[in-house]
């Protein structure tokens, strides 16, 4: 079981960028999928999640309207499309799954089982 993400890179305020996770070993039909990122000094956030039943999506505040979460069960890949890049959303941004639907709620890291190896998000003019 391995996800890999890719796509980081650095991009001036206000541009865009996509990440990619691609997951190896399981069907990822059976999963939820979710991006988390963490600054330097600062705790890992939830961005978003996809679920694994109807695709219902779900975003942080601070991205809401500026990222958009997809997924391509086809491909067994994730993407996350950002908008409107803010200095704020440098960090390393993580995939992760997780079995659906969640114990308490998508935006704590326990509930995932396994994670990507994180790409850097560099928002700086």
């Amino acid at each position: 079981v391995q996800l890999q993400a890719s796509g980081g890179g650095l991009v001036q305020p206000g541009g865009s960028l996509t990440l990619s996770c691609l997951a190896s070993g399981f069907i990822l039909d059976y999963y939820a999928i979710a991006w988390f990122r963490q600054a330097p000094g600062k705790e890992r956030e939830a961005v978003s999640c996809i679920d694994s039943s109807d695709g219902s999506e779900y975003y942080a505040e601070s991205v809401k309207g500026r990222f958009t979460i997809s997924r391509d069960n086809t491909k067994n890949m994730v993407y996350l499309q950002m908008s409107s890049l803010k200095p704020e959303d440098t960090a390393v941004y993580y995939c992760a799954i997780g079995e659906w639907p969640f114990g308490i709620s998508w935006i704590y890291p326990q509930e995932y089982d396994h994670w990507g190896q994180g790409t850097q998000v560099t928002v700086s003019s």
